[in-house]
């Protein structure tokens, strides 16, 4: 692993993979604070910025911005999400200084005019309507509003037409002086990149940066809460998700969930897959997935079926996580080795997704994660901790269920409760 790594006197980081065959480079910035930095009044606001940065700056318009990119055939974007925020780029490497220069500017010296802030406000509101268009979007935003009742960690990114309505460039400027700061802040980029280079293109253009305050933010612990929501839609499909809580990144039991995700539902040949879609064909989609946070996680499940398929669908699943409980082949767990190791490997011949990982593993753990580090981690997974993780996670945790759609067949919350309930768990094996 090529990685070099130099914090800069600001405090800010600077990470470079070099990547000699390639002839481009991906490099962005990411940043520690997402949505669940927001306080009550500024639900939404993280989001905006990320839009707002790109309305223009002391010295270049709206326009220019996307221009001056695309003159040179190179592409600029960025992403909000629950804890981290990214804006990032890729250019041929003869134009990483243009690229350098481009982020520092909309990070730096944006302006958040008024006029573009009232244009951006209707774009936002434009894309909540349409995230509430989408059952698919809607079963997981309200999945994660009952999953984490009324906390921060819960609330939809994109924020509500009234939030996104009130904000002005001051409350804007705040939370950016508040959060965007050096010591949360990382500088990554791999490819066709020279290190000592490319440290000093970000310090020179990077200066104008918060320093590192004196009070860094502090979030709101999460408290799983669990429960349920149920939105009845004249759809051909209902979604259904059900999910337990998971566990955060620095747990032991991290990796573990990963690999019982992939096992239960991670590929076609899942648990889940063969026996609900092609054993029994009750449903087109059904996966299951483990999301890991600084402080907590989640364990889903996700299905899309017909309305008429529902009795029989979701016994079907939890019977799944119940023989999960009970055995785990040594097969399955080489093959979910097999398989997040080839994502792992495959992501990185792609410097965008390369940089990304880089990025994430430096916000998480501080340090880059050499691919050996990694695997080593999966290999101490046995049989015997999984099951017994199935057993912790699917019957003694509260459930949460989200369903959209035709659900007028959907069991209620006290029989699915009853299903996971410990005891009916250890019936199920003393019948057996």
């Amino acid at each position: 692993m090529n990685v070099q790594v130099t914090r800069l006197s600001s405090g800010l980081t600077v990470v470079t993979e070099a990547m000699p065959h390639l002839e481009s480079v991906a490099l962005g910035v990411w940043i520690k604070s997402g949505s669940r930095n927001e306080t009550e009044d500024e639900h939404g606001i993280a989001h905006l910025l990320e839009h707002m940065a790109f309305k223009g700056t002391a010295r270049r318009s709206a326009r220019d911005i996307a221009e001056e990119i695309e003159n040179v055939g190179g592409e600029l974007n960025a992403a909000t999400s629950t804890e981290t925020t990214s804006y990032y780029a890729r250019v041929l490497k003869d134009h990483v200084p243009l690229a350098v220069d481009l982020l520092a500017d909309i990070l730096t010296e944006s302006l958040f005019d008024e006029e573009e802030l009232r244009r951006e406000k209707h774009v936002i509101l434009q894309e909540i309507g349409a995230a509430n268009d989408t059952p698919d979007d809607v079963v997981f935003d309200k999945f994660s509003e009952i999953a984490y009742r009324d906390q921060t960690i819960g609330r939809p990114i994109l924020g509500t037409p009234e939030t996104v309505k009130s904000f002005t460039p001051a409350q804007i400027r705040n939370y950016l002086a508040r959060n965007y700061t050096t010591d949360r802040m990382f500088v990554v980029a791999a490819g066709a990149v020279d290190h000592d280079q490319f440290c000093k293109q970000v310090e020179e253009r990077f200066a104008g940066l918060p320093l590192t305050p004196s009070a860094p933010p502090v979030l709101e612990t999460a408290r799983y809460t669990g429960g349920e929501m149920r939105e009845v839609r004249d759809l051909m499909d209902a979604q259904l998700l059900i999910g337990f809580e998971g566990k955060a990144y620095h747990m032991r039991d991290f990796y573990c969930s990963q690999i019982l995700a992939n096992i239960l539902g991670g590929g076609m040949s899942s648990r889940l897959f063969q026996e609900v879609r092609e054993h029994r064909g009750l449903c087109y989609s059904v996966y299951s997935f483990h999301w890991g946070f600084s402080d907590t996680g989640i364990f889903g499940i996700h299905a899309a079926t017909g309305g008429e398929d529902i009795p029989q669908l979701l016994p079907v699943i939890i019977e799944e996580l119940r023989k999960a409980s009970d055995t785990i082949h040594e097969q399955e767990i080489n093959r979910a080795r097999a398989q997040i190791r080839a994502q792992l490997l495959m992501g990185q011949e792609s410097p965008a997704a390369r940089a990304g990982q880089i990025a994430r593993q430096m916000i998480l753990y501080g340090r880059p994660i050499p691919n050996h580090e990694m695997m080593e981690r999966l290999q101490g997974i046995t049989t015997q901790r999984l099951t017994d993780l199935s057993g912790r996670l699917f019957f003694d945790t509260k459930p949460t269920l989200s369903a959209v759609g035709p659900i007028d067949k959907l069991a209620s919350m006290e029989e699915i409760s009853v299903s996971l309930a410990p005891s009916a768990k250890a019936g199920e094996r003393a019948a057996g």
